[in-house]
């Protein structure tokens, strides 16, 4: 798919998420431009950006910045399931504030471009059949879960009132390299320092996707959203256990000793996620990295940044 012509606009895009997004945009040729927190010069560059504008994603941040994109895609927002239950007024402001403002910036500025909008599958809560569809019930169990499914229904509204075009990709448990926070990080880094306890009973299941696989999901999305605001699930398909996982990353990183756990669990977190991915296979997505070769990766780039 190429765009030489045509600008896209990631916000969040210096967030783990959005800098695969954005590489791989600009990969395909499109122009790519990213707003989002903080100053980034020679990062911008190397993740693909034509240009990287600092700024909260508000209405006049997005107005300042003079585009008429082609193609949104809204990666800014809360991350964190933990934070989300320490502040919930800051993670809602971060993921449905930015949602209204983006989806006004839309409506006024630039109704012809798509919006992709990352959701999470916290939206489901604890699913009641696995794997889980998208037409399924939706019962977060924590504000960052909630603020999601405010933001989606934004979405689909604006979709309806304004014709807009719009997708909503629900990504499952995301990883790669570059990802510095959630549990791959933080277990490389426990599991070096000779740590073996972990949180659970290690028997939580999750489905992994690579980050490349989940940006070209999130590409592919935007190619096909409309007024209906097509709904895909971001996995594999594929549940595998914390401590298949961490069992794996032990091996990966030359440690004998598996990891053991203690049996508590944390506030908000489901037990088992697995997605049912009929509709996106249906739009002619696959994934093409395997959970062990994507944790071979990640090691290999975490080690690397260890050593720096």
């Amino acid at each position: 798919m190429t765009n030489s012509n045509q600008v896209a606009l990631v916000t969040g895009a210096r967030g783990s998420i959005g800098r695969h997004v954005a590489q791989a945009l600009s990969s395909f040729g499109w122009q790519v431009h990213g707003l989002g927190h903080g100053e980034w010069a020679e990062g911008a560059v190397s993740a693909g950006l034509r240009r990287w504008h600092a700024g909260t994603v508000d209405l006049p941040a997005l107005r300042r910045l003079a585009l008429k994109p082609d193609l949104i895609v809204h990666c800014a927002g809360s991350g964190s399931v933990g934070a989300s239950l320490v502040d919930p007024l800051a993670d809602f402001q971060r993921t449905v504030g930015s949602t209204a403002a983006l989806l006004e910036y839309m409506r006024a500025d630039c109704p012809a471009a798509a919006l992709v909008y990352p959701s999470s599958a916290a939206v489901y809560g604890h699913a009641e059949r696995l794997p889980t569809k998208e037409d399924g019930p939706l019962c977060p169990v924590s504000p960052y879960g909630f603020h999601k499914k405010i933001a989606e229904e934004l979405i689909r509204a604006h979709g309806v009132m304004f014709g807009l075009r719009v997708s909503i990709v629900r990504l499952f448990s995301i990883y790669g390299e570059g990802f510095r926070k959630q549990l791959l990080w933080d277990a490389c880094g426990k599991i070096l320092a000779g740590e073996r306890e972990f949180f659970g009973t290690g028997d939580e299941t999750r489905d992994w996707l690579h980050a490349d696989d989940a940006a070209a999901l999130l590409i592919r999305a935007g190619e096909v959203a409309s007024p209906e605001c097509p709904t895909m699930n971001g996995g594999t398909g594929e549940a595998v256990t914390v401590a298949a996982i961490l069992n794996e990353l032990a091996i990966l990183l030359g440690v004998d000793e598996k990891p053991r756990f203690v049996g508590a669990t944390r506030a908000g977190d489901p037990r088992d996620y697995q997605a049912d991915m009929t509709r996106a296979l249906q739009s002619g997505w696959a994934p093409s990295t395997s959970w062990r070769e994507g944790l071979r990766r990640y090691v290999a780039w975490y080690l690397e940044e260890r050593a720096r």
